[in-house]
This record gives structure tokens, C-alpha cells and sequence, in this order.
């Protein structure tokens, strides 16, 4: 029997939001880790992107079909709707151009699923209440060698997505392997969204 490597608490929770059997492309894909697993147990037939050349390595490794692009030249190498779901997890707060991408995604698939860690959990207020940068595991940094340049909280992002003609399915928020269901813009270091796309295809599709 082969075995299925366990995932992270919210890779797990992107998995069970993805139908089987259907296309599905990862944005900064990492180690390939969630698409190998979505291949092994829900038979979806899934596309990373990466620029890391490790990640790139380990993604081959693991079998995964992986192409090397940096995300900020958005996704013109892919047909509108060419995908079922695409999918951005912890990467959207490293993006220059935010909208440009969250607008991209909705342009190659029907439904889309990003993740980034939460700005407005408490301890990082209360940082910026003393006078300094938060620096917590999720957001493990000094202010000087970020690569998080676009932070924001749960409700900066569904507004940015009410804006984009985005229909929010589902949230889940988490700290650590934990999932957070009380008071989760304060109490969550991560959020996961699932939303639906407003595009159109020429045909009206």
C-alpha cells in the first residue's frame, strides 16, 4: 500500500475543498507537497508554480508537474478557465501586485483558494501598540528582511475580494495545527479562503 504523507492542518483543509478529479493549478507550490497529495488521493490532475530551484528539485522528486515562472509575470501562459481550482497558499503577502494576481486567478479557474497569515491577531497589535514590528512564528521576521510586504487582517482581504466580484465559500482560520472558530480575526495567525470567480468567458460561460 502506498503511503500518503500527512499534510499541515490548513493544506489539509485546502484539500478537502478540492473536487476529485479535477484540474487544478498551485501558485508557489513549494516542495510540491499538497499536489502530490491531491494526485495520490483525490486523482486531481494538478500544475505548480515555482521559482524556488530546491523546490522546484523536491516537486520533481515527488513527481509533480511543475513549471519555473515567477508569479509577479502573472499567468498569461494559461487559458481563461483553463482550471477547476487554482490555488495561492502563503504567498499572496510576498505579491507586489495583489490585485493583478487575485484577478489572474479568477481569470483561469472557477473557484479560487488563498491563504496568508492574519495581521490582526492580537499579539501583532499589541507589537505595533509598543512601538515595534510583530516577529511571531507565522510571521517569523524582522522588519528589515521581510519578504511580507502586503500584510493585512480577515476583513482587509474580503473586502478586496467583494471588490473583485469574488463570492466567498468558505473560510477557515487557524493558529498553529490548530483551527480557530472563536473570535478568529483575533485569535487566528493564518486564514484560508475559498471564493468563486465572477469571470465570463466570451461565450458567457
Amino acid at each position: 500500500m502506498q503511503r500518503v504523507p500527512l499534510l499541515r492542518a490548513d493544506l489539509s483543509r485546502i484539500a478537502g475543498w478540492i473536487e476529485p478529479g479535477s484540474k487544478v493549478l498551485d501558485l508557489g507550490c513549494g516542495d510540491g507537497a499538497l499536489l502530490a497529495y491531491l494526485r495520490d488521493v483525490r486523482r486531481v490532475q494538478g500544475t505548480g508554480i515555482e521559482i524556488n530551484d530546491g523546490c522546484m528539485i523536491a516537486c520533481v522528486r515527488r513527481g509533480v508537474r511543475v513549471l519555473q515562472q515567477n508569479l509577479e509575470q502573472g499567468l498569461a501562459l494559461f487559458d481563461d478557465q483553463q482550471f477547476d481550482t487554482v490555488v495561492l497558499s502563503q504567498t499572496l503577502q510576498s505579491m507586489h501586485h495583489t490585485e493583478h494576481i487575485l484577478r489572474e486567478m479568477g481569470r483561469v479557474a472557477r473557484y479560487g483558494i488563498v491563504s496568508f497569515p492574519n495581521f490582526g491577531y492580537w499579539p501583532h497589535v499589541w507589537s505595533i501598540f509598543r512601538g515595534r514590528m510583530p516577529v511571531t512564528g507565522q510571521m517569523p521576521y524582522q522588519w528589515y528582511d521581510t519578504p511580507n510586504i502586503h500584510l493585512c487582517t480577515l476583513r482587509d482581504f474580503e473586502d478586496l475580494a467583494r471588490t473583485l466580484g469574488f463570492t466567498i465559500l468558505e473560510r477557515a482560520t487557524f493558529n498553529g495545527r490548530h483551527e480557530t472558530r472563536l473570535l478568529p480575526q483575533w485569535r487566528s495567525t493564518l486564514a484560508v479562503y475559498r471564493f468563486m470567480s465572477p469571470f465570463k468567458t466570451a461565450d458567457g460561460a
